[in-house]
């Protein structure tokens, strides 16, 4: 299996903007989810287009990723990512919507796997268990963070 899309949609119950303002925050992402993100510098900003450079946690350990990311104002963002160390690429979209409950999150990260052996555990490691990993450290913490304030 090369490729995997990874699909999400959550309710977060605060308003968008407030959202907005935690989700699109790159340069606080690893003290506002410390789970998920060691780092992140942004090494070239041209308005709402960002190139970064990112230490991200998962499966246990830390790997670094480039990030091409365009921030769309009140909505979330897109970014095109690579991990060479973990073997792997994708397309990622948080995309948000205003709703009566609060905001809607719609999640996609079409992932492709380089890595020849990281394919053959990919279903089940990549689906599975990184949306489960992420949900809790991202969407539960981004709800914990804007539900109580």
């Amino acid at each position: 299996m090369k490729n995997i899309t990874l699909k999400g949609s959550w309710i977060i119950k605060a308003p968008i903007d407030k959202v907005f303002k935690i989700i699109s925050d790159f340069e606080n992402m690893p003290k506002n989810f410390p789970t998920v993100a060691e780092s992140l510098i942004i090494t070239k900003k041209d308005g709402n287009k960002l190139e970064i450079d990112a230490k991200v946690k998962s499966f246990g350990t830390v790997f670094p990723v480039k990030m091409k990311t365009e921030i769309i104002p009140g909505k979330g963002y897109i970014s095109d990512n690579y991990s060479p160390q973990l073997g792997i690429s994708g397309h990622e979209e948080f995309l948000m919507e205003e709703i009566e409950e609060g905001t809607r999150i719609n999640y996609i990260y079409k992932v492709n796997i380089h890595s020849i052996w990281l394919r053959i555990v990919a279903k089940p490691l990549l689906g599975w268990y990184s949306m489960k990993f992420w949900e809790n450290a991202f969407i539960f913490k981004l709800k914990k963070i804007v539900e109580n304030n």
